[in-house]
């Protein structure tokens, strides 16, 4: 067994280590908050295989983990990681494999005897999925921007405050405005993490070079018809809000189908008013959700399908309100390191493909701070949110190469970069 297979197969087994307890709140499965004792638990192991690597660790204000490599205090650095929290029976990779792959990185880099021009900072962000209080990402936020009260006044389902959960876990919340990063303190920002798709295995490719993040959209749309007797109103008669959404479905789906192959429509839920089998629901509730690699593809999309609605709606003689709950603006990756991880994946035997992620990261919340790059590892059907989410110490093994000759680039480019 190689070094590297070695670092592949540890990267595995540390993800498999944090899926149960006590790194999970739940009993059988993986669900761990950002800031309950499973979090703690995380922070503890991971901060120790930091430390192991030779990294000097250290929690933000607002609860992130970060780990350091020896190098002038002034030095700046380049930030590795992803996320350490999860969703409700969860996979085990989804944010903890990028960790550990920074984490062998920097072992494998300590063990260097020339140094790098900039030091190296491994991060585990305690919450992205916005899995305990309603705003996601808070980790990385609070690295961009000061968290005002709005945000730590928010509470849970216990009705427990963001402020009250940093107490409860030995922070003040009084401090959390200094987790922001000053300009110029880190050069780039650098996230490993499954595809959570099935693009790469498609393809037989065991990571991917990712541009941007896609921008998306959510709409909620609301039909409005006349209930009625399932039995007795002739289909000639009706105005049923449910066919309305029904068409709608499909005119969506074309609609996405048609334009480029990164452009993607969703109707993730249909509620209708009256679930009795018998009876003509007389209002539904539809939610869309529109992503693209850019904004003006996804902005064209849903002003195509905002049309078609309105027409649908017209033609079936039902009433409809469109509102826009979110919108998120594509993240697009810094072009220098993109090129710069194509290289580097090129460079480890993989033929180097460019994909576009649909899903959100805390990339695309670090890029207002720094330059931004993304590697992704295939997922074994696509399959994330899932405990049956699956990478192997293969793929691990070749994306701590082929991140490791990423960083090896970055410095020997380092004079000439400009973040």
């Amino acid at each position: 067994m190689t070094v590297w297979s070695a670092a592949g197969q540890r990267a595995i087994q540390r993800c498999d280590t944090l899926g149960a307890a006590p790194y999970s709140e739940a009993e059988g499965q993986l669900f761990r908050r950002f800031l309950t004792p499973a979090h703690a638990h995380a922070i503890e192991a991971v901060g120790g295989w930091m430390r192991e690597a030779g990294l000097t660790t250290h929690i933000d204000p607002i609860g992130n983990l970060v780990g350091r490599s020896k190098a002038a205090r002034d030095a700046p650095a380049l930030l590795i990681g992803s996320h350490i929290d999860s969703v409700h029976n969860a996979g085990r990779y989804d944010g903890p494999l990028g960790v550990m792959i920074g984490i062998e990185c920097a072992a494998a880099l300590a063990r260097r005897a020339s140094p790098l021009p900039f030091a190296i900072e491994v991060i585990a962000f305690g919450d992205e999925e916005g899995s305990r209080f309603p705003l996601s990402m808070m980790g990385s936020r609070a690295l961009t921007v000061p968290l005002g009260e709005e945000a730590l006044e928010q509470t849970d389902g216990d009705g427990v405050s963001v402020a009250e959960a940093l107490r409860a876990f030995g922070l003040d919340p009084a401090e959390v405005p200094a987790a922001v990063r000053p300009p110029g303190q880190i050069i780039a920002y650098v996230e490993p993490h499954i595809e959570q798709g099935p693009v790469l295995e498609a393809a037989g490719l065991p990571v991917g070079v990712v541009t941007g993040i896609a921008g998306q959209v959510r709409l909620i749309v609301r039909f409005t018809g006349e209930a009625g007797h399932a039995g007795t109103t002739p289909m000639r008669l009706r105005r049923d809000p449910i066919a309305a959404a029904a068409e709608c479905v499909l005119a969506i789906e074309q609609i996405c189908a048609a334009g480029p192959a990164d452009l993607v429509g969703t109707v993730g839920r249909i509620l209708p008013s009256s679930a009795a089998f018998n009876v003509i629901a007389g209002r539904v509730e539809m939610g869309v959700d529109v992503r693209a690699a850019n904004d003006p593809t996804r902005d064209t999309a849903v002003e195509a399908i905002s049309r078609e609605i309105a027409a649908i709606a017209a033609r079936r003689g039902v009433a409809v309100g469109l509102e826009r709950a979110q919108t998120l603006p594509a993240s697009p990756c810094d072009p220098h390191l993109v090129a710069l991880m194509e290289d580097a994946v090129g460079a480890v035997g993989v033929s180097p493909l460019r994909l576009v992620s649909g899903a959100g990261h805390d990339a695309m919340i670090m890029a207002a701070l720094a330059p931004t790059a993304m590697l992704f590892i295939r997922c074994a059907g696509g399959v994330s949110h899932n405990p049956a989410e699956s990478a192997t110490p293969e793929d691990a093994d070749i994306a701590c190469r082929a991140l490791l000759a990423f960083i090896e680039r970055l410095a020997a480019d380092f004079k000439g970069f400009a973040p």
